[in-house]
């Protein structure tokens, strides 16, 4: 690559912005006093602070859902800038060639004087001889011309990829702003829910992680009419007999990879913006499952919806993806028998669990 090539740009998605922030409880415990929510009122029961929590979480699932959006285009922006200030380069190389050979027929002309042809012809011995030269002249020159054009045309198409690339380096630049607005609005939320968890005893801390966070108690009531305790349906899991029937009744051998990596990932912490492969957080864990069966899914809910057939929630099938929330801010895999495997939030992870605890959005069957 020629010398003059600019530097390549360090990547944004770097190992900074994928900095985990996962909030532990055992951590929360220990939490010291902070400014906002956690002070706001002083006379919160633990049912309002755990309302107060699971709306935190939503609210930073919905920032991290648009940071992972942003960070997507952000790479696809930056990717674009290298390849055009790539070819704008090679292209550079080959104008250079060009202008030395332009140069050199420039000299070739100077040292031979440049005689007008008909005194030329007038002083030749040998006026055939002269007339066949002249002719060859007239080629070499059409070919100068030629290559003249072709040095303009070179020029004008590496100043249209400088102008693409300065485009291209204004929408970077504009993602690598909204990144940075994500995630300061992901850590204040979540920062703002360990203050208010910090204020609940261990028992209350611990019931709640075992609630999975929203709806727990809606949860509790609906899988005992099942005969399924959540924590038993939690722990299903584990065992890989639950995982092995899903698998056999997939609609294909994608979704059933898909399944058997979600339940090989059960218990895995939830951390923002994290793509496996041992931490998660919800469209990070579908994508890095179908990734594992061969497929490319994108990398955001509100995009993934969209990238298979549309179901109904009665047509589900194992490896389906299932969405929640009016804005499709939260997504798992369907596994059967009513239940995903999903990551919920930083208090608790990877699971199993119900996919009536959440307002049912749609589904997707990944094809």
């Amino acid at each position: 690559m020629a010398a003059h090539r600019r530097t390549r740009q360090r990547s944004i998605g770097g190992n900074t912005a994928r900095t985990a922030v996962t909030i532990a409880l055992a951590g929360a415990a220990t939490a010291t006093a902070f400014d906002g929510v956690g002070h706001a009122d002083p006379q919160l029961s633990p049912t309002q602070v755990k309302a107060k929590v699971d709306t935190l979480y939503k609210e930073a699932e919905v920032a991290t859902e648009k940071y992972n959006g942003a960070e997507e285009k952000a790479r696809t922006a930056e990717k674009h800038l290298r390849t055009l200030r790539d070819e704008a380069a090679r292209k550079e190389d080959r104008l250079n060639s060009a202008r030395e050979a332009l140069g050199s027929m420039a000299a070739a002309q100077y040292r031979s004087g440049g005689i007008d042809p008909a005194v030329q012809l007038a002083l030749s011995d040998d006026p055939d001889r002269y007339l066949d030269g002249a002719a060859f002249a007239e080629r070499v020159g059409t070919r100068q011309s030629a290559a003249v054009a072709g040095v303009r045309k070179q020029l004008r198409e590496i100043e249209q990829l400088r102008g693409a690339a300065h485009v291209e380096l204004t929408s970077l630049k504009a993602r690598q702003a909204e990144l940075k607005r994500q995630k300061k609005t992901i850590t204040g939320k979540l920062e703002a829910a360990r203050g208010l968890l910090a204020r609940l005893s261990p028992a209350e801390r611990t019931h709640y992680a075992e609630q999975g966070g929203e709806g727990g108690q809606q949860r509790a009531s609906r899988s005992s009419t099942r005969g399924l305790a959540p924590a038993t349906a939690a722990k299903t899991g584990t065992s890989g007999a639950p995982g092995a029937s899903a698998t056999k009744t997939a609609p294909n051998s994608r979704s059933a990879a898909a399944v058997a990596f979600a339940y090989a990932k059960l218990g895995s912490p939830y951390v923002w913006g994290a793509t496996g492969p041992n931490a998660f957080d919800c469209s990070g864990l579908t994508q890095a499952a179908y990734r594992s069966a061969g497929v490319s899914l994108p990398r955001t809910t509100y995009a993934q919806i969209n990238a298979g057939q549309r179901v109904t929630r009665s047509e589900l099938q194992p490896g389906d993806l299932v969405f929640f929330y009016s804005g499709i801010s939260h997504v798992g895999i369907y596994v059967g028998d009513g239940q995903m495997i999903h990551a919920p939030n930083p208090s608790a992870p990877v699971r199993l669990a119900p996919i009536d605890q959440m307002p049912f959005a749609g589904a997707t069957r990944v094809v």
